[in-house]
């Protein structure tokens, strides 16, 4: 029962492969279709794919182009930047100094307008305090003061007169109107207008560099056209069309081959679907005699029948038995031949084909040197290139194809035509660098400050300013309005005229005391806190200290502005063209850049994925890896493994049916030898069915 089992696994493993095999052949059509299309694919974008990267030149040449016509704010303000660092800060000492001198004249007005209306106020008080003085002292010489009591009061009034005085007396300063005069004389030139004429020359450069490189340009503008001409002519001349379009007729050739007689294999598939079944058959035929054998010998054995009297079951289930025997030795030689002949095709194709194509192995022997050409060490590159010698494997094509490489990079076919000799950056802007070398641009044109100019700046050196007593001024605005404080010896005096006896005297003393108030109240309270002095005094006071800044070291400074002037106008006419030389290579070094970015982009682009050669490497895998391995191989070892089994399986079946048969089927004599050999199995007995049986008996005596 055992066996059945097993035989029966086996037909079912055999028929599976089978049914699987001629399923995967009728899928096989949309595989194969799926790979010419992948093909068509490959073929018809490559021409594409190369007048992209044609085409895409222009993208390069328009950029470039774009640089060449903005070369005013590019190459222009390079330049102007790299000469600004020394030509701006000139400029602006410059038109600072400028400003200075506006400043200075303020400053020098406001000190002479300041002067005038704190002299007026001074004057006014000087007057007044000495009228007073004069009166006081009028009084004192008066003959009361002689008397004994009155005598040492009045000395020590008279004593004290001198302090009647004012103390800040701008009347004795120095006058700066020469100065002023002077500084008016620099400002009717205006030195700020002739800086910024400076700054607008500066500033001019862009412009400059655009009308002397306008000839250069167009020059240069030729020759980027003529390379976008070269390079087209270039690619139209590449053999790329010429072998894409044998391919696509042989791939059309291939696929209406493949078409026509995918039919025919059709039809021998269903053939050999047909006979696979038919050898399933035998083995289930000979399967059910062996069970229907079993089943009727089993169900109609009885032990205690002879073999003459055996019932019509048993019997037939003898019959089966021999009858799956007979059909055994009549079909055993066709099973195992087919077995042996699977086996060694299924086997050898995949120990010898399949095994080695997924390590690589094949490859390997493919390219084994002088093996399918005695002549050429290298077949591949000997079929492609009439050059054996190159080094061009079958595993390094199908390993580039795998990792879907350009068949420019898979085929080495920079042997063919090296497209790195005809991407030589150096063939291209060697014409443009030239061109661009050339360039002159002449800045002496550009004027920062002219003569005049400079000698305005030195007319405001020598102005005088520095000549101004600025200690004196400061000292007179940081002194008080008088010398003493009016209301404190106005106070004082009518205290010590309170000392002095009653009379004209006292009466006199205190009315110059209250005289004395009158003149604080109504005009050193004002000089001291009225808006019209203290803005005098304040204005002053900013007026002297900025004149006494601009003044410090202004010879110095004004030299250190015109040398700085002097150098960057030297560095304009003599060195500029240094910084030219240098901001043309940088600009020439871009405009070159774009070229060998689209040249390496285009040689990767040509290396990594025009014409990637994947759809190549399908094609082997779908034949080989898929088609041949997966589902023949495959399929044909599970056949011949089941039906051998099977097959196998088949000689224990003959002995046991032969063994067990002859219990089953009905016997025309008794075997007495078989019964000897076994014993009393049942079927003879002394006394059967209580009958004696003289046969036994004598057979036993003989014995």
């Amino acid at each position: 029962m055992h066996r059945a089992i097993i035989k029966s696994v086996g037909v079912l493993c055999a028929y599976a492969a089978n049914q699987h095999l001629t399923n995967q052949v009728r899928g096989a059509k949309k595989l194969v279709n799926s790979n010419f299309k992948d093909l068509k694919i490959f073929l018809n974008d490559t021409p594409a794919q190369i007048d992209y990267l044609v085409s895409q030149y222009n993208t390069t040449k328009d950029k470039a182009l774009s640089d060449l016509n903005n070369v005013g704010p590019l190459l222009g303000s390079r330049v102007q930047e790299q000469l600004g660092k020394e030509v701006r800060p000139a400029l602006d000492a410059a038109l600072t100094m400028a400003g200075a001198i506006r400043e200075t004249k303020e400053a020098l007005e406001n000190v002479s307008v300041s002067v005038e209306v704190l002299q007026e106020g001074t004057e006014r008080l000087h007057a007044n305090l000495t009228d007073v003085k004069m009166h006081l002292s009028n009084t004192l010489n008066d003959s009361a003061c002689s008397a004994t009591q009155a005598a040492s009061t009045c000395n020590i009034i008279r004593n004290s007169l001198n302090q009647l005085n004012i103390n800040a007396n701008f009347s004795g300063l120095p006058g700066v109107s020469s100065q002023l005069a002077k500084v008016n004389d620099v400002l009717k030139i205006d030195l700020s207008s002739l800086v910024q004429k400076g700054y607008a020359a500066f500033n001019d450069t862009p412009d400059l560099v655009v009308n002397q490189t306008r000839n250069i340009l167009s020059d240069i503008k030729n020759v980027l056209e003529s390379i976008g001409s070269n390079i087209t002519t270039f690619a139209k001349t590449l053999p790329v069309q010429k072998i894409l379009a044998d391919l696509t007729i042989y791939l059309t050739q291939s696929e209406a081959y493949v078409q026509d007689y995918f039919p025919v294999v059709e039809q021998y598939d269903f053939y050999r679907w047909l006979g696979c079944l038919i050898l399933c058959c035998m083995v289930v035929l000979i399967l059910i005699f062996y069970c229907l054998g079993l089943l009727c010998g089993t169900c109609g054995y009885d032990k205690h029948a002879s073999p003459t009297t055996r019932g019509c079951i048993s019997n037939t289930g003898g019959n089966f038995l021999m009858a799956g025997v007979g059909f055994s030795f009549l079909f055993s030689w066709v099973l195992m031949t087919v077995v042996v002949l699977t086996f060694v095709t299924g086997g050898n194709v995949e120990k010898l084909v399949c095994e080695p194509f997924e390590d690589k192995t094949l490859f390997k022997v493919l390219d084994t040197p002088y093996l399918l050409n005695q002549h050429w060490k290298n077949y591949l590159s000997g079929i492609l290139f009439k050059n054996p010698n190159i080094n061009l494997t079958f595993e390094n094509v199908y390993s580039d194809c795998k990792e879907n490489k350009g068949i420019y990079t898979s085929l080495h076919l920079e042997h063919l035509f090296n497209i790195n000799e005809f991407l030589n950056i150096s063939m291209y802007t060697e014409d443009v660098a030239l061109k661009i070398e050339h360039i002159q641009i002449n800045l002496s044109k550009i004027i920062l400050l002219d003569e005049i100019g400079k000698e305005n700046l030195l007319n405001f050196s020598s102005s005088g300013i520095e000549g101004i007593n600025f200690a004196a001024y400061l000292a007179e605005i940081n002194k008080s309005v008088t010398k003493v404080d009016l209301l404190s010896f106005a106070n004082d005096l009518e205290a010590r005229a309170d000392q002095l006896p009653k009379g004209a005297l006292e009466n006199a003393l205190k009315g110059h005391a209250n005289n004395i108030r009158m003149i604080h109240n109504q005009q050193v309270i004002p000089l001291e806190q009225a808006m019209k002095y203290v803005k005098a005094r304040s204005t002053l006071n900013q007026s002297i200290r900025l004149l006494k800044r601009t003044s410090s070291e202004l010879m110095v400074k004004v030299k250190n502005v015109i040398s700085a002037v002097n150098a960057a106008q030297l560095l304009i006419n003599n060195n500029a063209s240094l910084v030219i030389v240098q901001e043309t290579k940088k600009y020439m070094d871009t405009i070159v850049g774009y070229f060998e970015q689209y040249i390496e982009w285009v040689k990767e682009s040509i290396a990594m994925e025009v014409a990637a050669c994947k759809p190549i490497a399908n094609v082997i895998d779908t034949a080989v890896d898929i088609f041949l391995c997966s589902y023949i191989i495959d399929s044909v070892n599970t056949f011949w493994f089941g039906l051998g089994g099977s097959s196998i399986f088949l000689i224990p079946a003959i002995i046991f049916a032969v063994k067990l048969s002859k219990y089953y089927r009905r016997m025309d004599t008794e075997d007495v030898y078989d019964d000897m050999e076994n014993g009393n199995n049942g079927y003879h007995k002394e006394h059967l069915y209580g009958i004696h049986n003289p046969v036994f008996t004598s057979s036993v005596e003989q014995w």
